[in-house]
């Protein structure tokens, strides 16, 4: 009879001790080029870029790891305006990489405190420091009841030489002659 007893209570006070643990947040994932809703919001990733500077050639910006700028579109469906909240970029492995909150050196930008009207559209870049990997942008924050995500596949990203007219350390050049006193510089 105790041992029964003994067997009962245990099992009530798992049963206690599960039902008062915090509730698993909710994951949405959305695909690359989808429509990604969050409440009143809805965004689309429209293209991302990797940039290993920023700026002119007399003062460049360098990162860490890479710029990646990726330019959003968020659109409000509600009647009244809202905030649109940082975002996250977020490795396979679950490494997050914040957005920067300086946008010198990027057109478009649009910027750390920032709101959409209602029923408006609001478009441009966020900028964060990463190593260049697969990605997922997480649009929500800590605020939200959910985490929301919208997938970067890598091959969606352009990366962006730092000058494309630069020779190559340690490339060979060859002179062609097209004609007379024509002489072009050939790779």
């Amino acid at each position: 009879m105790r041992l029964a007893l003994s067997a009962l209570l245990a099992s009530l006070i798992t049963l206690v001790g599960c039902s008062s643990s915090t509730p698993a947040r909710e994951v949405r994932n959305y695909g690359a080029g989808e429509k990604a809703s969050v409440e009143h919001l809805t965004y689309t990733i429209v293209d991302t870029e990797i940039d290993p500077r920023l700026g002119d050639d007399a003062n460049p910006r360098i990162p860490t790891h890479r710029f990646y700028l990726v330019q959003v579109s968020v659109s409000n469906g509600g009647n009244t305006d809202v905030t649109i909240p940082s975002m996250t970029l977020v490795d396979d492995g679950g490494q997050q990489f914040p957005e920067l909150a300086d946008g010198t050196g990027v057109q478009h930008w649009l910027g750390v405190v920032r709101k959409v009207g209602a029923g408006l559209t609001e478009q441009g870049y966020v900028l964060f420091d990463a190593p260049t990997a697969h990605y997922k942008l997480k649009l929500t924050d800590d605020t939200n009841d959910s985490d929301v995500y919208a997938d970067i596949p890598l091959s969606f990203v352009h990366e962006r030489m730092a000058d494309p007219a630069a020779p190559v350390e340690g490339a060979a050049t060859t002179i062609q002659e097209n004609g007379p006193g024509d002489r072009a510089g050939k790779k």
